[in-house]
């Protein structure tokens, strides 16, 4: 992205009340003038139910002890834990290796009325579950008029 990009950003400002945050982030994610995305692991992000969210990432070859999930300043992180595989297990000899065990690390960022309530890991498949949690002043309801 150019500088002229971030100028729409800058431009929608006056627009946005209560939105700084989120521009600011588009700034950081885009300023430096290229966006480098790893495709690997592959994930999912589906909607669960009227305000539940769950991130699926696919871990195949990974375990619970060597994948690690943290959340801080509304960003989710999966990453790989430094694990040292061995070549051979049990004298046996690897002839192709095509299951891949690269280390990694996938963000995400993560609305402030999102809650991430926990995660699980099953299959090859790590799911984080989150849920919107929307406070009363924001739920919609009918005002008298006087």
């Amino acid at each position: 992205m150019t500088s002229k990009d971030l100028s729409i950003f800058n431009s929608l400002r006056p627009f946005s009340v209560g939105f700084d945050d989120m521009f600011d982030q588009f700034e950081s994610m885009l300023g430096n003038g290229r966006v480098v995305q790893s495709n690997y692991p592959p994930y999912n992000i589906r909607k669960a139910g009227k305000d539940k969210y769950a991130i699926e990432v696919a871990v195949a070859g990974f375990n619970k002890n060597d994948v690690e999930v943290e959340y801080e300043d509304n960003l989710l992180t999966v990453k790989t834990k430094d694990v040292k595989r061995s070549e051979e297990k049990d004298g046996d000899e690897v002839i192709h290796r095509g299951i891949s065990q690269r280390s990694f690390a996938r963000s995400f960022t993560i609305a402030d009325d999102v809650k991430v309530n926990g995660a699980e890991l099953k299959d090859g498949l790590l799911t984080i579950s989150c849920e919107k949690i929307i406070p009363e002043i924001k739920k919609k309801r009918l005002i008298e008029i006087k």
